[in-house]
């Protein structure tokens, strides 16, 4: 039984649009931010906002709860290994807050994140690939 709160096709949307996004030659990302407030995480959102992967995505995460949005930024720390499945509602816990506040601006801040995404997908038993 999975845990997440979110739709298979509104996690896949996201993925794909953040993969479109970060593809771009024009999108450059500086170092991962310290914490998901950061202001040059919030300017990508600024210098691309006529961008229509992004619009779209950014409107996805915007629609989601906080709960939703602290399990897309738990996802992906999952994906990249920061927890295991076994630990999924501290992950989780541990997003609620800024990280979710921020989410979209955070998640774009981190160049896998697409990647990221799909294989904490894959840990919950998911795939976009199906």
């Amino acid at each position: 039984m999975s845990l997440l709160h979110i739709d298979l096709e509104s996690l896949c949307h996201i993925v794909e649009k953040a993969r479109e996004f970060q593809a771009k030659e024009e999108v450059v990302l500086p170092d991962v931010p310290d914490s998901p407030s950061e202001d040059w995480a919030l300017q990508i959102l600024a210098d691309h906002s006529e961008d229509h992967s992004l619009g779209e995505m950014t409107r996805a995460i915007g629609e989601m709860s906080q709960r939703q949005r602290a399990e897309l930024v738990a996802l992906m720390w999952l994906g990249r290994g920061d927890y295991g499945i076994e630990d999924w509602e501290s992950a989780v816990d541990d997003a609620i807050g800024d990280y979710s506040l921020n989410a979209a601006a955070y998640l774009l801040a981190h160049p896998m994140v697409a990647n990221d995404l799909q294989e904490g997908l894959i840990a919950h038993g998911y795939s976009c690939d199906q």
